[in-house]
């Protein structure tokens, strides 16, 4: 799990300095008009900071406990390099859509690694659905909890009554799904297998 911890580390250092650095945050921050003027590393480096603690918090404690499980598994077929390529990748097309959709609004902006922690995730649920995931200390499985995850998702996305970036959310967690299906396609045969047996009956 070294490439987690990598990535949990520089995560984490790179937010805290941003934090104490508002000229570094808004460098790193995705905003649209700085993406049309070819600054394209803000694809990527909004995915290295945070809007506050608990942000931060939240992210990093669901990539370490997901990230090392989907880490070992992709190793198998891409390697340790692969997996982090396959994260990377995740931070930059959870928000393209976000672009695509606001590259004319100068008043949005967008942080933090949910969209490509949301990849790791969801590959994690394809992988084993019937598995027990914690939510705020209550335990549920984890198919059902990417089912209320994407439902709520979608509804929240339309409200837009929050500073959530929704979209993230959802295309980095389809992103996670595709790639691990191209990387083995078997798993869609396995996933549908585990899915009629819950609880492993």
């Amino acid at each position: 799990m070294i490439v987690t911890i990598a990535l949990i580390a520089l995560t984490c250092a790179v937010s805290f300095t941003a934090f104490q650095n508002r000229d570094m945050m808004e460098r790193l921050i995705f905003w649209p008009p700085a993406v049309n003027r070819g600054e394209y590393q803000r694809l990527l480096t909004h995915g290295f900071i945070h809007a506050d603690g608990q942000h931060l918090l939240f992210n990093m404690i669901t990539l370490f406990f997901f990230g090392r499980v989907i880490e070992g598994f992709f190793e198998r077929y891409i390697g340790a390099v692969g997996f982090a390529l396959f994260y990377l990748v995740g931070v930059v097309v959870a928000i393209v859509p976000s672009y695509l959709q606001h590259r004319n609004d100068s008043r949005y902006r967008s942080l933090g690694a949910s969209g490509a922690v949301s990849a790791v995730l969801f590959a994690y649920v394809l992988i084993a659905p019937w598995s027990t995931i914690y939510v705020f200390f209550f335990p549920i499985p984890a198919i059902v909890y990417a089912g209320l995850f994407t439902a709520y998702g979608l509804y929240a996305g339309r409200l837009g009554h929050d500073h959530i970036n929704h979209s993230a959310h959802l295309w980095g967690a389809g992103y996670g799904v595709l790639f691990s299906l191209c990387m083995e396609p078997r798993l869609a045969g396995v996933f549908i297998e585990n899915l009629m047996k819950p609880l492993g009956g």
